[in-house]
């Protein structure tokens, strides 16, 4: 079995560090008023940091896990149990369809950028297409990141890297309490996809491809392709037991089987490429695709200006109606799929390079 390498990561902080970084999250003057208190939760952060509270709250696995004695997490538990429900809900024939509308944009009205996106107004749309056939919509607002408060989608810790079975589904590197990660949008997530049978991603091209907040989700679904849903197996995040682990890993896809459409859109360059490793990423997970129709990449005025861009979008009413049967063919195949008349067919066969 390969070593576990070390050698990387630096020294904590000692307490003069830790207090200059604790005090950046109170540099409005107003918080002077509360300074006596601020020094005493600065104390309980100061201990809790070096004595790596990462999940203070734990409750004993249960049945079910390889090692029921073993002390979980509170929040990874009622995680899990929450996307269980949902799994058992998403396979009930007798629960309406359910399509998740993703707008992968940043910009939005309620912060900097003062003004609602193209992409935005595109994923409406699929919304009243789907909503005119009678079909569930959720619609996941990305750009709340940029204008919520304390919302975040923290980054991909790559745990798969040292080892799949080290990879929890659902991922279980957050909240780190210890180190002021939390607030974690992915705990939610992660039920929103696994509750739908089709998933629409609409996104725009940010330097040449998909947008950072995109790209988190992205990162953090990692697990959903491969995780491990025992994180007793590993003892939490032990390395070595993991790479033992990994020998016989059967790489189980947690969201195979459901419907995918892209709608990718851009005014200079990079459409075609984000269309298609976005199309790849979900072909990977086991998704499948609703058709040539439902995989669309299209410039919205080409060499324009930004100011006018909307207007752009007004006036082209053709790649409107291509962005509403994209919705219409995910909404088909997932109707297909739910009545058995569309099946996979490659669902069956064994990979011979599982990873």
């Amino acid at each position: 079995m390969s070593i576990v390498r070390k050698g990387q990561a630096p020294a904590k902080l000692n307490r003069d560090e830790f207090h200059l970084v604790f005090a950046r999250d109170f540099y409005d003057p107003a918080y002077q008023a509360v300074a006596r208190e601020l020094a005493a939760v600065e104390e309980v952060a100061w201990k809790n940091y070096v004595d790596s509270h990462k999940a203070p709250a734990t409750v004993k696995a249960g049945p079910g896990f390889l090692d029921p004695d073993y002390d979980l997490s509170v929040e990874w538990k009622e995680t899990h149990d929450r996307l269980r429900a949902a799994e058992a809900r998403q396979k009930d024939p007798a629960t309406p369809s359910r399509i998740l509308l993703i707008n992968g944009a940043a910009r939005n009205d309620g912060s900097c950028p003062g003004e609602i996106s193209k992409t935005w107004r595109l994923a409406k749309l699929c919304e009243a297409t789907l909503a005119a056939e009678g079909v569930e919509t959720d619609l996941l607002d990305l750009s709340r990141i940029i204008s919520d408060y304390d919302r975040h989608i923290h980054p991909c810790k790559a745990c798969v890297s040292t080892a799949m079975p080290l990879c929890h589904w659902p991922c279980s590197c957050y909240p780190n309490h210890s180190l002021n990660q939390e607030n974690d949008w992915m705990n939610e997530i992660y039920e929103r996809w696994v509750l739908a049978h089709g998933i629409i991603i609409v996104t725009p091209i940010y330097w040449y491809q998909a947008p950072s907040i995109l790209k988190l989700m992205i990162d953090r679904l990692v697990c959903a392709d491969g995780g491990n849903p025992d994180p007793t197996s590993t003892h939490g995040k032990d390395a070595a037991q993991a790479k033992a682990l990994e020998q016989d890993w059967a790489y189980p896809k947690h969201l195979a089987g459901r419907i995918y459409g892209v709608v990718v859109h851009g005014d200079v360059a990079g459409i075609e490429s984000t269309q298609r490793s976005l199309s790849d990423w979900l072909d990977w997970m086991g998704l499948v695709d609703a058709g040539p129709v439902a995989r669309l990449d299209r410039y919205v005025g080409y060499y324009e200006s930004y100011a006018d861009s909307h207007d752009a979008l007004d006036r082209d009413t053709a790649f409107q109606e291509e962005v509403r049967n994209v919705a219409r063919a995910v909404s088909a195949a997932v109707a297909a799929v739910r009545s058995g008349k569309l099946v996979q067919p490659d669902r069956t066969l064994a990979n011979p390079r599982p990873k």
